[in-house]
C-alpha cells in the first residue's frame, strides 16, 4: 500500500494489521554526465515500490527526496538541505507517522551522504524521549514525574541503505568488478534505467574510470571530480542489469522489513 495513493480511511484500516512503514529517502544531486539528478531518491523508491507490488501488505510512505548534498552544489540542479533542516524534517516525519499509530519506521536510504545525519537524528529523537518524556513531563511551570519513567518510546527507527540489503552489494560487485566506484555508480544508474528507460542519458567522458579522493566542500569536490563521478564507469549500466538488481533488492527488502516488524523489544 502506497500512502500517497491511498485515502486516510484505508490507512486507518491497514494500521489494524501492521504498524510498520517504509520511508524511501535520498537526495537530488548530480550523478555525473549520464546519471539522473534524482538517482539517490529514485533508487530506494523504485525498490520499495517493486516490493509493494509483490506484497500489498507493505506500507510505503511518500519519498523523502531532498537530503544532504552540499558537496554537490557546484553542479547545476543539485538541491540540498542544511543538516539542521534535514534533522528537523525527519523528526517531523517520525512524529507524524507515530501519531497515527506506526510503531516501526524503516528508512530505506539511497544517499551515503545522508547516513551520518539520519543516525544523528535518530539519536536526538531517542534522547528527546528519554529526557523530555520518559523522565519528566512539562506541565506549565512545574515538572511532574511520569508514572513509568522507563516506558519504551512508541516507535522504533531503522536505517538501511538499499545497497546494504542482503545479497545486493555482492551482486553489484559481480556485475561490475571494475569501475563500480563510490558515486555515479553503474549499479545505481542501472536501477534508474530499468525504471525509466526513456530517460537514459549518454555522454563521452574521460578517463573511463573516474579518480577517487576525499569529499569536502562543493568547490573542492568540483575541482577534484570535474564531471561528478568518483571511481566509477557508469557506461557499464543497462536496463537489464538494473532490473536484475531490483529483482534481488525487492525480496531482500521485504524480508528485512518483516524481520524488523517481528523484532521483540526487551521489557523492563
Amino acid at each position: 500500500m502506497l500512502i500517497h495513493m491511498s485515502s486516510w480511511p484505508e490507512i486507518d484500516a491497514r494500521l489494524k494489521a501492521t504498524k510498520t512503514v517504509v520511508v524511501p529517502i535520498g537526495s537530488n544531486e548530480q550523478h555525473g554526465p549520464t546519471g539522473l539528478l534524482g538517482t539517490d531518491w529514485m533508487c530506494p523508491e523504485i525498490i520499495a515500490h517493486a516490493a509493494e507490488k509483490t506484497d500489498d501488505g507493505l506500507i510505503v510512505a511518500p519519498t523523502f527526496n531532498i537530503g544532504m548534498a552540499q558537496h554537490h552544489l557546484a553542479f547545476a540542479g543539485t538541491i540540498s538541505l542544511r543538516p539542521s533542516t534535514f534533522m528537523a524534517a525527519i523528526t517531523d516525519w517520525v512524529s507524524s507517522l507515530s501519531r497515527h499509530g506506526f510503531e516501526r519506521i524503516y528508512f530505506l536510504n539511497g544517499h551515503g551522504g545522508n547516513v551520518a545525519t539520519i543516525e544523528a537524528t535518530f539519536a536526538e529523537i531517542y534522547a528527546e524521549w528519554s529526557y523530555g518524556h520518559a523522565s519528566l513531563k512539562q506541565a506549565g511551570a512545574s515538572r511532574e514525574p511520569l508514572a513509568n519513567p522507563y516506558a519504551q518510546p512508541p516507535f522504533v527507527l531503522k536505517l538501511r541503505n538499499w545497497w546494504d540489503l542482503p545479497g545486493v552489494m555482492g551482486l553489484c560487485n559481480t556485475m561490475f568488478p571494475t569501475g563500480h566506484g563510490m558515486h555515479a555508480t553503474p549499479s545505481e544508474i542501472a536501477v534508474t534505467q530499468a525504471a525509466w528507460p526513456d530517460r537514459i542519458k549518454t555522454a563521452d567522458y574521460s578517463p573511463r574510470i573516474a579518480p577517487v579522493g576525499p569529499i569536502r566542500d562543493a568547490l573542492d569536490y568540483r575541482a577534484r571530480f570535474p564531471d561528478g563521478r568518483i571511481g566509477s564507469d557508469p557506461g557499464q549500466a543497462s536496463p537489464e542489469k538494473g532490473q536484475t538488481i531490483i529483482d534481488a533488492a525487492a525480496p531482500a527488502l521485504l524480508k528485512d522489513v518483516a524481520n524488523f516488524s517481528a523484532e521483540v523489544l526487551p521489557a523492563w
